[in-house]
């Protein structure tokens, strides 16, 4: 399967002037909640992640993810693994573990639909291990991070890996600058 033809086809890849959840500025948007809203297609695309976390051999006991963007990817990657699913969420502008317990020594597959600096990945990883759980794997359907990527410290699973222009906002270039901002994604 082609990741980036399938968010182009359910109008899931966004052109415009975005404002990403890190502060950043971009031309594209991946709105993975327009791919993710085909049920079937949803456990197509993350099925071809489940094989790729079953095929690192990486041990877990459960997946989490953050909420809102991630809870999808977490709750159909569990599925097709086979395991129990949490999530953290927003309080007072921090992600938290409000409804779950998490045992100490848990293991963790760490579930996101895209990253590009990876801070809600950190903080659920944060969270976890505040906890006394062990974070053992990351798995998204895109990095946008680019080349360099991102570093969690542990294994990062991804199917879909990019190199998407960012700005600071200090530095948005003449052509993105005469159009409003928009912020499609979680608040």
């Amino acid at each position: 399967m082609d990741i980036a033809s399938a968010f182009r086809k359910t109008g899931a890849l966004l052109d415009g002037h975005f404002l990403l959840r890190s502060g950043l500025h971009s031309r594209q948007y991946f709105q993975c909640a327009l791919l993710l809203q085909h049920a079937r297609l949803a456990a197509e695309v993350i099925g071809l992640l489940a094989e790729k976390v079953a095929a690192s051999g990486v041990a877990y006991d459960a997946v989490v993810s953050p909420a809102m963007g991630g809870i999808l990817v977490g709750q159909e990657l569990a599925r097709q693994l086979d395991t129990r699913h949490v999530f953290t969420e927003k309080e007072d502008g921090r992600l938290k573990m409000r409804r779950f317990k998490i045992k100490p020594g848990e293991r963790f597959l760490v579930a996101e639909d895209v990253v590009t600096t990876g801070s809600a990945v950190r903080e659920t990883i944060d969270v976890v291990r505040a906890a006394g759980g062990i974070p053992v794997a990351v798995a998204v359907i895109v990095n946008r991070s680019g080349t360099g990527g991102v570093d969690f410290g542990v294994p990062l699973h991804e199917l879909l890996r990019l190199q998407v222009e960012t700005f600071h906002a200090d530095a948005i270039p003449a052509d993105l600058a005469g159009i409003p901002a928009v912020k499609p994604g979680s608040k």
